[in-house]
């Protein structure tokens, strides 16, 4: 189920409607959990076990671990969680990439190896809760978190549906507390979460689907078409905006789907292209994956706790199984792999001009550098090849003499205007919340404009995709 539908949206009525009744909490609670499941179901139901399996196996982990004495049997539980979580992620996520890279091993030594034909689906957002519950056992095995003393409490956290197939990338002592007693949205809270929704919807549905990703797809999805620059560029562009619409447009809608609930969940977005500098970046871009990574990967490898060459070993290390977590792609390994050139230049460039204080217009300047080079990474993201990235890089440095037109003058003014407006937006709102800025707004215009939206996404609905990030 897609929050850009029509069952979604008689899904979430219903569910709302359930939640006001004046049933007791664990009622309540229990139907949030079927409610969870059943939107899990409506993609694949037989994969709905797989969740049971995962929050089985870390419900016991963890009782087990914290009742064992000796280190090594706790050790042995929490790698008992991860074997199964990062096992059951390897299978359905890596398994097909795996045996094409040992076909292609094999074929390189002259060694004639014809895998068998595996087929595997890739669950919607396995990659999303494996994270989440992974989270639960390592810190309860780090001591920085004690269990959820309710099977339903955790059960429901893993499952919750705003969270689950595309995150934000919840931590259980983020979610779990909230459970523990009676939820429901005040009026305040429902409308702000209604309106995040909307806002959500529209940055989807009508900006993502309908304006960007045309442009977008004429440039990386027709075949034997050799870009320009221009075309290069402003179809890498629309795919920036595509995918920021995309991602921050359902993580905007599952925290309002949440708030309408009553519940609290982490903001994932905070204007990242306003970012001046690829630190600055990855602390607005998918917040609850950086600091996923940060803490359970960068940290353990070293962090910068131990030198500078294994602080950049750590940071390297991070950014390319951050690269591999977002698809079984050796592009997805280099868009990774840039990042973490990018982190690293700039903690060198830091180190050597630590008393350089730059001014507003230098400030602009990083920024708009930072977003060029980002936009480089975004090609590797979106190319489906090697073949097909080089091709764009080429074009876009003006090394494609036999391109032709392939953007047309509406194309490229609707790109130009709505990146320009996206980019602009986030400059504007790069030291504020959206929450005070929508707060400081006269209610009759700013329902004007959700309204105008809402009409919109109705007018739009149809046409929709789903999510870029459900793939991941």
């Amino acid at each position: 189920m897609v929050f850009n539908s029509l069952t979604f949206i008689v899904f979430f009525a219903l569910v709302l409607a359930l939640h006001v009744m004046p049933f007791r909490w664990t009622t309540k609670k229990t139907n949030l959990l079927v409610a969870s499941y059943l939107f899990y179901a409506a993609w694949n139901p037989p994969f709905v076990i797989l969740l049971w399996v995962s929050t089985v196996v870390d419900w016991w982990a963890a009782k087990k671990l914290v009742d064992a004495e000796k280190p090594a049997a706790r050790r042995a539980w929490m790698l008992l969680s991860v074997v199964v979580n990062l096992g059951m992620l390897g299978y359905f996520k890596y398994g097909g990439f795996l045996m094409e890279n040992f076909q292609a091993l094999m074929a390189a030594l002259e060694v004639a190896y014809q895998p068998p034909a595996l087929d595997i689906v890739l669950p919607v957002g396995i990659s999303f809760y494996t994270f989440a519950t992974l989270s639960y056992t390592l810190d309860i095995y780090l001591r920085r978190a004690k269990p959820a003393k309710s099977f339903l409490d955790y059960a429901l956290f893993v499952t919750f549906f705003p969270h689950l197939v595309a995150g934000p990338i919840m931590r259980p002592t983020e979610l779990v507390p909230q459970f523990a007693h009676e939820r429901r949205a005040t009026a305040d809270q429902l409308r702000f979460g209604l309106a995040l929704m909307v806002l959500g919807l529209f940055q989807k549905i009508v900006l993502a689907d309908g304006f960007l990703g045309p442009a977008a797809e004429a440039v990386y999805d027709a075949p034997g078409r050799i870009p320009g620059a221009l075309d290069a560029w402003m179809g890498t562009l629309a795919f920036s905006g595509q995918i920021i619409c995309d991602f921050a447009g359902y993580s905007t809608t599952a925290i309002g789907a949440a708030m309408c609930l009553g519940f609290a969940m982490p903001d994932n977005f905070r204007f990242p292209y306003a970012a001046i500098g690829f630190s600055d970046f990855w602390r607005r871009w998918h917040i609850t994956l950086s600091a996923w990574l940060r803490d359970y990967l960068y940290i353990p490898l070293g962090g910068n706790r131990h030198g500078e060459a294994r602080t950049y070993f750590a940071l390297m290390a991070t950014m390319l199984l951050g690269g591999l977590w977002h698809g079984a792609s050796w592009t997805f390994v280099v868009w990774g792999g840039l990042h973490g050139l990018y982190l690293a230049a700039e903690r060198m460039l830091r180190a050597r001009f630590q008393g350089y204080r730059p001014g507003p217009l230098a400030l602009v300047g990083l920024g708009l550098l930072t977003y060029g080079l980002i936009n480089i990474t975004w090609v590797f993201f979106r190319a489906k090849g090697f073949e097909q990235a080089w091709t764009i890089l080429r074009g876009m440095f003006g090394g494609n003499p036999e391109a032709q037109p392939i953007l047309t003058t509406a194309h490229l003014a609707m790109v130009a205007l709505i990146v320009g407006g996206i980019v602009i937006a986030h400059w504007l709102m790069r030291s504020r919340t959206l929450e005070a800025m929508l707060a400081r707004r006269h209610p009759v215009p700013l329902s004007a404009a959700l309204g105008a939206m809402a009409f919109a996404v109705v007018a739009a609905q149809g046409a929709g995709n789903a999510f870029i990030y459900f793939q991941f």
